[in-house]
């Protein structure tokens, strides 16, 4: 493991190890084995594409690439930042793939997806943050499967001016930002981050686009208060986002951040209906919630909670 941990992880190398409780039963899953997912598999790597859901070390991977849901990744498949929770590479990435939008559609057809969600590593290394990629991939889909709707969930875009705008001009369906977890614990979980920052990108992107779905997520277990995630909660209203995503972290490797402790399925509920107390259209929280998991079937919630508000029922 710990050379494993030093090819993807070299900022981690010498960290110490951050032993986590046993999980319980409600967090374990199997292993993936049904033809699906093989099948999957293979298209997403003959088209040479990244999913987050194996760069991430996704829980939930099995059960989503049987069923032909799968979250692309763009720009690579390494980060320019290091954050303590996430298992995607760290390091100095290669040049963009100019036959990626390309790729992304012609498996987004294969795969006969009704919903497509891209996502990405951070690339500060890029004057734009990888923007304009992200705008190719959109524009490619709606010319290749216009029926797909589109989920992106972008990066920060931290001192990357004018890149949010050109991505929600390009109209995606859904922006997706994460806030990742409570502002306290952004100094050693997020440290390439800033909450406020990242509030005001989904804040920004709704100014710009009245219309479009916007959508947040924090993972629990990290230390973070029952309090702390109430305020999230409120600023996100605050800044008009409709969906809220709320799952349990998982510890990647041992020199990752430990997990505090494991929430309750019944703490999770609770929050669940918390949230849609609150005002989100949709909240989706679970032990194993992850920001894509199950997103085509909650796109379709999202819309007809929108008419039903909008109606009035």
């Amino acid at each position: 493991m710990g050379k494993v941990e030093t090819l993807r992880h070299p900022e981690k190398a010498n960290k110490p190890e951050n032993p986590s409780p046993r999980k319980p039963p409600w967090i374990r899953v199997k292993a993936p084995t049904s033809k699906g997912y093989a099948a999957t598999k293979k298209l997403i790597h003959e088209h040479n594409l990244h999913t987050v859901c194996e760069e991430a070390a996704c829980p939930n991977i099995g059960e989503c690439w049987e069923h032909k849901h799968a979250t692309v990744m763009i720009l690579g498949d390494t980060c320019t930042r290091a954050c303590a929770f996430c298992n995607v590479k760290t390091g100095k990435p290669g040049a963009v793939d100019l036959n990626e939008p390309d790729n992304l559609a012609l498996a987004a057809a294969q795969l006969g997806l009704r919903h497509m969600v891209i996502t990405s590593v951070d690339r500060d290394d890029l004057d734009d943050g990888g923007a304009s990629q992200f705008v190719k991939c959109i524009k490619r889909l709606r010319e290749t499967t216009p029926e797909t709707t589109i989920e992106v969930l972008t990066p920060d875009f931290l001192h990357k001016d004018g890149s949010l705008d050109v991505v929600i001009e390009a109209k995606p369906d859904v922006f997706n930002h994460n806030l990742e977890t409570v502002p306290r614990l952004y100094p050693t979980i997020r440290p390439g981050a800033r909450y406020y920052h990242s509030l005001k990108l989904l804040d920004r992107a709704k100014q710009i686009d009245p219309s479009i779905f916007t959508k947040s997520g924090i993972m629990v277990g990290l230390g973070e208060e029952k309090s702390e995630v109430l305020q999230v909660m409120d600023d996100l209203r605050s800044a008009n986002v409709d969906f809220m995503t709320i799952g349990q972290y998982l510890q990647p490797t041992l020199r990752h951040a430990g997990i505090d402790r494991f929430i309750t399925p019944e703490e999770f509920e609770e929050y669940k209906k918390i949230g849609l107390s609150k005002g989100f259209l949709v909240v989706a929280s679970s032990p194993l919630t992850r920001s894509s998991y199950h997103a085509d079937d909650d796109f379709q919630n999202l819309r007809q909670a929108r008419l039903e508000q909008l109606s009035g029922s």
